[in-house]
């Protein structure tokens, strides 16, 4: 490895991309870091350039001006538009997968019809084009039942529907109102898995895959879990459910067998691959893929890692991840995010952020500058993510930080990581 210093832009501006740039900076060939667009937050330590995460002509005309040596394409939105693909075709190496291979997230029928043929474990499922035909299925069927927009829809496209009628509900919605556009244009209707769910995001380059820790997500808006689904209201690592055995039958059964499979069909995967998985009784089964890091599950795994992110990162684009050192610590950690109230419903902004004495890192999201202010400007605000020897510390240091920070509205779930610490009690 050489060791000039690379200039770097990392594409998107929320807190995933806040932990992926303050990784980047330990290492020391890690040169000037832009953020496209970045947030107000942000701003200590990366250069945030105003141009939108979408926008791949001037993504890639701005890291040609400025001899950008490595590119981080952060968001799915970017990513299944075909972002990396226009980077590496000007010359700029970069970490995140192709166009094609983005599918594995763009599209939940491609994902679903993948794990069916490499005979991956996931829910059984059955793809409509038609809300009638949806309906007349789900009418056959026992409740709960869960009904999948095919594309990106900002995380809200997935409704685990009580009844049948919610479920009839979700398609009308969907399909016929149109609510994510042409991303409901087919649907996925799957069984409901139960049992514990486990976040797992791996570095790969396309032939290697290396895990990172687990983690758990709290994705519900309210205290115990109640409340409208949300991006994430904080993360804990590891995952007290996925255990080693868990950890060798995933990559048996789950991990290697994607890789491979994305390999077959001729769209191999770089990148980060995240798999969002389910311990049933019957064993581990993928709920989705991701074709990136999750939001805030980088908050919480990003800080136990020991290695050279950016090594790391530029291995998975040459190809060379079997012989890169990817170590974790054997700590754990907390992310508590603080949102705006009524969040994931309607929320005012523009709200000043006073910071007083926190001790782990903070996460920019939803914000940006005023004046000499760092204001509120969306529903999840920050996060606030601690490191220590036990889960439980861990956990009281994230909240006793996230007293330390105030804003008109300031809303946060109060039982983050409560489940796991129940679960270890267990062990």
């Amino acid at each position: 490895m050489g060791s000039e210093k690379i200039d770097i832009i990392v594409v998107g501006g929320g807190g995933r991309e806040h932990a992926i740039i303050k990784k980047l900076r330990e290492s020391p060939r890690a040169g000037t870091i832009y953020t496209l667009p970045g947030n107000g937050g942000i701003e200590g330590d990366a250069i945030c350039v105003p141009i939108k995460a979408t926008d791949i002509d001037r993504v890639v005309s701005f890291a040609r001006e400025h001899n950008i040596g490595f590119a981080v394409v952060a968001p799915d939105d970017p990513l299944v538009l075909g972002m990396a693909d226009a980077l590496r075709e000007a010359g700029i190496p970069c970490f995140g997968p192709s166009k094609a291979a983005a599918q594995i997230e763009g599209s939940k029928v491609f994902a679903k019809n993948l794990m069916k043929k490499y005979g991956i474990p996931t829910a059984d499922y059955r793809v409509f084009e038609s809300a009638d035909d949806a309906i007349t299925y789900i009418r056959s069927k026992e409740a709960p039942i869960v009904i999948k927009a095919d594309g990106l829809a900002l995380g809200k496209g997935v409704t685990v529907a009580a009844t049948r009628e919610e479920a009839e509900e979700a398609v009308r919605k969907i399909m016929i109102d149109r609510a994510f556009g042409e991303s409901g244009s087919r649907i996925v209707v799957e069984e409901c898995l139960t049992g514990h769910e486990v976040s797992v995001l791996a570095f790969t380059d396309g032939k290697s895959i290396i895990p990172m820790v687990s983690s758990m997500d709290h994705k519900r808006a309210l205290t115990g879990g109640l409340g409208p689904n949300t991006g994430g209201m904080g993360t804990i690592a590891p995952n007290p459910y996925y255990t080693k055995d868990i950890a060798d039958v995933c990559m048996e059964k789950i991990f290697r067998p994607t890789i491979l499979a994305m390999e077959k069909e001729g769209v191999p995967f770089t990148g980060c691959l995240y798999f969002g998985l389910m311990i049933t009784p019957d064993g581990p089964k993928v709920i989705e893929y991701n074709c990136r890091f999750g939001d805030p599950e980088a908050q919480v795994v990003l800080p136990l890692l020991q290695s050279d992110l950016l090594e790391i990162m530029l291995s998975c684009e040459r190809g060379t991840l079997d012989k890169t050192d990817v170590k974790f610590s054997d700590m754990s950690s907390c992310c508590v995010v603080l949102v705006s109230s009524g969040y994931p419903g309607k929320y005012e902004t523009g709200f000043p952020i006073r910071i007083g004495d926190v001790k782990g890192s903070i996460y920019f999201a939803g914000v940006k500058r005023d004046g000499d202010d760092i204001v509120t400007s969306g529903g999840r605000v920050l996060g606030v993510t601690c490191v220590a020897k036990t889960l439980g510390d861990a956990i009281k240091a994230a909240y006793q930080d996230a007293e330390q920070i105030e804003f008109t509205g300031k809303y946060m779930r109060a039982d983050i990581g409560a489940e796991a610490l129940s679960a270890l009690s267990m062990k």
